[in-house]
């Protein structure tokens, strides 16, 4: 008995916007890399921040229409390796060196490569994820979209201060620094799985608008401070890690 080829499963153009905004966001890498061309550093690092957060948005969106694939992951992990680790690389360090060679270029490779590592373990550790009964309360090193925003923490600083701009070989160290704590075994705060109750929901509603309102009147300032928080933040992760190892050796 003949059967009949089944018709592949149609999906909605809604469905289709997860991907839509992952390639938005790759457009806005790539575009912010013609900006430092240019020189204008400034909108070079609001479009890198813009891809920053779309990446958060296509995710989520994804998850909530239901239309996660296997395609849309690796499209995600490809744009994500653009978006915060080749073009924040090259962003400081044509602002930095103006595309000289040396160390900073030598800095900018390693920025780059650890991007690419850790985005490769990201994805292993997901699909094991993807099979654990409960999900995973924090990230194995730094993600690449935070990595990609406190790499660029000097052009943020000199934005803020005219003037304040750093020697190239402080920014090629910073890079190197930020790299290895992408590539690191220090767990991180993984902002998905936190839970709130219900109550505090209007508090980090307005939080969150508080924040929107600041980045857009004080961008700059605003995004120094949030670099700042977030690097004390990895400092008391790494204190505690570092006390409680012992305890799980004995």
């Amino acid at each position: 008995m003949l059967r009949h080829r089944e018709r592949p499963t149609r999906l909605s153009l809604t469905q289709l916007l997860p991907n839509a905004l992952t390639l938005a966001g790759l457009c806005a890498g790539m575009t912010a890399i013609r900006f430092a061309v240019l020189g204008q550093f400034d909108r070079a690092v609001l479009l890198i921040l813009l891809a920053a957060v779309l990446d958060g948005v296509d995710g989520r969106l994804a998850r909530t229409l239901r239309s996660e694939s296997a395609m849309g992951a690796e499209l995600d992990s490809l744009c994500d390796f653009v978006n915060f680790g080749v073009t924040p690389a090259l962003v400081l360090h044509l602002w930095a060196q103006g595309g000289a060679g040396g160390f900073a270029w030598i800095a900018a490779l390693l920025y780059a490569s650890a991007c690419a590592l850790r985005l490769a373990r990201f994805n292993i550790s997901s699909r094991q994820a993807a099979a654990a009964p409960k999900p995973k309360k924090s990230f194995t090193g730094v993600p690449s979209p935070a990595g990609a925003m406190l790499v660029l923490l000097p052009i943020f600083v000199a934005l803020l201060i005219p003037g304040a701009g750093l020697h190239a070989a402080v920014c090629g160290l910073w890079m190197i620094a930020v790299a290895a704590l992408m590539v690191s075994r220090l767990p991180t705060p993984a902002i998905p799985s936190v839970r709130v109750r219900p109550d505090q929901a209007r508090l980090i509603l307005l939080g969150g608008l508080a924040l929107g309102a600041a980045l857009l009147t004080y961008t700059w300032l605003t995004l120094v401070l949030l670099d700042t928080a977030y690097l004390l933040l990895l400092a008391w992760t790494w204190n505690r890690h570092r006390q409680s190892s012992p305890a799980k050796e004995r």
